[in-house]
């Protein structure tokens, strides 16, 4: 039976062309540079459906990386989180697959609350192409009667191969563990323009400047990926598992694990924006081709 058809909204220049699914989540569904494709694309949109985590680029929030899928007490309110990854935690938020809708200034937005997040919040999305430059505007807001935690990132695959250059003071070196520590980003934790090893599922701390570098020599295309966030970050997240044959490189507002070291009164928990306030993260990808 063939897969319904999924609405597809297109922004394009001479250089650049984006193609974003408002109803699965706002995502990126295709980043194509110079004709060449830099995410990881599936054949057909409502793949993205069936297998929300693995392909394109999408939005995560109101918190990023994993939580504990059991009751917590955070900020005085119970968050009780149903389990949605094979590893048993909760992860990359509640908008990823969410339907959101076109805005009467040419955006995106959605509402949520529930599914065991005791905060009403809304999000909204501006997407916008100027030839070779990509920029994303991405907008959380607290629409609940108390502080929330409030997190944004977007999860981009980037095909393979792919090089990589970040400058960062620290490094998270185990996305999956709650408890491990911050390390030098030296070394063989440095990113420093080459392809990253693979097995990392890690976050580069305070980078300075906050932007990613990114590379494909074989296509003769490079990139920057700058961002902009209040508060605390912008971090960024790598991992470079075997299967997809992908590299994640995200752009967050906050630690790994954040929701849970706030409920721990540990370092790095998730911060809490007050009632009627909101959070913005702001990503511009410019592309060149490479000499």
């Amino acid at each position: 039976m063939p897969m319904p058809a999924v609405e597809e909204v297109r922004f394009a220049s001479d250089e650049l062309e984006v193609v974003v699914l408002p109803g699965l989540g706002c995502r990126l569904h295709r980043l194509r540079a110079f004709g060449t494709d830099l995410l990881r694309t599936p054949p057909d949109p409502a793949v993205h459906a069936d297998d929300p985590f693995f392909w394109g680029a999408y939005v995560m929030a109101p918190w990023t990386n994993r939580a504990t899928a059991k009751p917590m007490v955070v900020a005085d309110r119970t968050v009780d989180l149903p389990a949605n990854f094979p590893d048993g935690t909760a992860i990359h938020g509640q908008v990823f697959l969410a339907p959101w809708r076109r805005t009467d200034a040419g955006g995106f937005a959605v509402e949520r609350a529930g599914a065991g997040w005791p905060w009403a919040y809304s999000m909204t999305a501006d997407v916008s192409v100027d030839g070779p430059s990509l920029r994303l505007r991405y907008r959380l807001h607290n629409a609940s009667d108390a502080p929330m935690p409030a997190g944004i990132g977007l999860h981009p695959w980037w095909v393979r191969p792919v090089e990589v250059t970040l400058a960062a003071r620290a490094v998270h070196p185990r996305n999956g563990d709650v408890a491990a520590e911050h390390v030098a980003a030296s070394g063989s934790w440095a990113l420093d323009g080459r392809q990253p090893r693979r097995g990392l599922d890690a976050t580069w701390l305070d980078i300075d400047p906050a932007e990613v570098r990114l590379g494909w020599p074989e296509a003769g295309i490079s990139a920057t990926l700058r961002a902009t966030a209040d508060g605390e970050g912008p971090h960024v997240a790598v991992a470079t598992p075997d299967d997809p044959n992908a590299v994640a490189v995200e752009p967050v507002t906050h630690h790994p694990w954040a929701l849970d070291r706030r409920a721990r009164r540990l370092s790095g928990g998730i911060r809490l924006l007050e009632p009627g306030r909101s959070l913005l993260l702001e990503l511009e990808l410019a592309v060149r081709r490479a000499r």
